[in-house]
């Protein structure tokens, strides 16, 4: 049996969710860069946009700064900071606005505590350390036939699936709040709201086809250890 992408399982279950995974980031990329091009009629930037539903929350405290890139934006809830790229930061788009009102999203999830999100920060440790050593604890398995170590290495990759399992409530319910913000705020006409809850739908599906993959990961090394065993 040969443990390496030629197996047979890797063909029938990853690389088809690999495949997904693809397709999801070049969806979000070309739906981003269509509705970036769409400039709001408010004129609001992502800077504007991410301070105006920090400052109505309260938050005064969470700063907002430019980073590099186009899509690295991210909030770090450590540090009490929203990043947004070069292609938010001071953008007037629709696509712009609906970004930075998700990562404000997630100011606000911390904020509030919410549930997800406490139960994904107290599980990054663990998924973080699964992520480095599971595949190494199923290869020296696979080497010295010892299924106990298999199944320890699937274990640890498990971790790394739940936190991505963790990580969709979070992520969807960001979005949500953002266009419910939004709309309410009347930050964005109606017109403008479909754009960017296109573009965070795009965003959204990246982490379903993350998931997916794990998923499929776990499967094949659990088939894997069978048919070695």
């Amino acid at each position: 049996m040969t443990f390496f992408p030629t197996d047979i399982y890797y063909l029938i279950l990853v690389v088809p969710t690999f495949l997904l995974s693809l397709v999801a980031q070049i969806m979000v990329k070309s739906t981003f860069n269509k509705y970036n091009k769409v400039r709001s009629r408010t004129g609001q930037t992502g800077f504007l946009t991410a301070r105006g539903i920090l400052d109505s929350a309260g938050l005064y405290n969470i700063s907002v700064v430019q980073t590099g890139g186009s899509l690295t934006d991210h909030y770090s809830p450590r540090e009490g900071v929203i990043r947004l790229s070069q292609s938010t930061f001071g953008v007037s788009s629709v696509a712009a606005m609906g970004v930075a009102a998700h990562e404000a999203g997630h100011a606000i999830q911390h904020n509030t505590e919410y549930f997800p999100i406490r139960i994904r920060e107290a599980i990054i440790p663990v998924s973080r350390f699964g992520s480095m050593a599971s595949w190494p604890v199923v290869i020296l398995g696979m080497m010295f036939g010892s299924r106990l170590l298999i199944i320890l290495g699937v274990v640890l990759f498990s971790m790394v699936a739940l936190f991505q399992l963790v990580t969709l409530p979070v992520e969807f319910n960001a979005s949500k709040r953002a266009v419910r913000i939004l709309e309410g705020s009347g930050m964005l006409y109606e017109d403008e709201l479909t754009g960017a809850k296109k573009v965070l739908r795009a965003a959204a599906l990246t982490y379903v086809a993350a998931l997916a993959v794990s998923l499929m990961s776990i499967l094949r090394l659990v088939l894997l250890s069978r048919r070695r065993n």
